[in-house]
């Protein structure tokens, strides 16, 4: 996948170049512009029919993500298209191979044909209290390029087996699938005197990513100047 990023840094799209007869996978929706490349919308299961429909719904309802994939294929030499995330932020590329990393919800945007994402289950407690993909969550596999993007910035963040890592939940976008993880309230009663709410808590070694806003707290922070319903 050759990937360029247009824009400035704050806000990029992605373009990429496609050569006639190459696939990738993007985004549901994420598509700005193409030439010389075609769209497709499948199910998001790898299965046709009816059964493939109802792997691919039953998956959205326990992960939240799409149920719909759209892959495009090159059909020129000089075959581009442009893809942007829904909310403002950066956008990188990730390789997935010998690392593979499991993703929150709506942190991907595009990857290559030959990486694929299976659904892992999580326990009730993370499902349940997480905000982290439901039952169910991406997991990354196969060798290729993997495009995430967050919301504002993205850094960073190392974890090692003696200093375990503590991120707020609303601001993870991916980590390492080999870190261990669980999740647990910041401080008192579900962090009622910090203002903190639930958190995760990565042990092992490896990586994770995290966005440098809360999109939950600056939705809160507009609500109040949104016109009501009743207005």
């Amino acid at each position: 996948m050759k990937l360029t990023l247009i824009g400035d840094t704050d806000n990029p799209l992605a373009e990429v170049e496609l050569r006639r007869g190459e696939t990738i996978k993007i985004e549901r929706g994420s598509m700005v512009y193409m030439q010389d490349v075609e769209i497709e919308g499948k199910t998001n299961s790898g299965s046709k029919g009816l059964g493939g429909f109802l792997k691919a719904a039953a998956k959205s309802v326990v992960s939240g993500e799409s149920m719909f994939i759209t892959y495009v294929h090159g059909t020129g030499d000089h075959g581009r298209i442009g893809i942007a995330p829904s909310v403002t932020g950066v956008i990188r590329k990730l390789e997935v191979g010998t690392r593979q990393y499991r993703l929150n919800t709506g942190a991907f945007l595009a990857c290559d044909d030959t990486v694929t994402y299976n659904m892992v289950s999580q326990s009730a407690g993370k499902a349940l209290f997480g905000g982290t993909g439901g039952f169910f969550i991406m997991e990354t596999a196969g060798t290729g390029d993997l495009v995430v993007n967050a919301f504002a910035d993205m850094i960073e963040l190392q974890v090692t087996e003696d200093k375990p890592l503590v991120i707020d939940n609303s601001h993870v976008v991916a980590w390492d699938a080999s870190l261990d993880y669980n999740i647990r309230v910041a401080s008192g009663i579900f962090g009622f005197t910090s203002g903190e709410g639930l958190v995760n808590e990565f042990h092992g070694y490896g990586k994770v990513l995290i966005q440098t806003r809360n999109a939950s707290s600056f939705a809160g922070v507009l609500a109040p100047y949104l016109p009501s319903s009743n207005s």
